[in-house]
């Protein structure tokens, strides 16, 4: 009886196990390098990269046919796609690696109480 009460962890364990270790060597392996740099600004000693999209001319432009909104969409496209290269990846996807994990437990716990 106690193999089947710890049988529906074992997968969600699994899922924790396999995708905490893929964003572990994501995180190891991946660089931050941006290969669009326009150049780079300096702040508090350390050195920024500098995009062309970072640039006063081009937001002015940005917000003046587009507004507001244009701004707006334009900075969390720009967050959105962030999210899936370097080391960010590799937060990426531990988190979605815990919702899924999540996911299913709660999924199967609830399948053996019933309704």
């Amino acid at each position: 009886m106690r193999g089947l009460r710890t049988r529906p962890h074992l997968i969600p364990a699994l899922i924790l196990l396999i995708g905490f270790g893929t964003a572990i060597v994501i995180y190891l392996t991946a660089s931050n390098d941006s290969r669009d740099i326009a150049g780079y600004e300096e702040a508090g000693g350390y050195l920024y990269p500098i995009s062309p999209e970072d640039s006063k001319a081009y937001m002015r432009n940005l917000e003046l046919f587009g507004g507001k909104t244009n701004v707006l969409a334009r900075e969390f496209i720009r967050w959105f796609d962030g999210l899936w290269h370097g080391k960010s990846l590799a937060f990426t996807v531990a988190f979605i690696t815990t919702l899924i994990s999540v996911g299913f437990l709660l999924a199967t716990d609830s399948r053996r109480r019933g309704p």
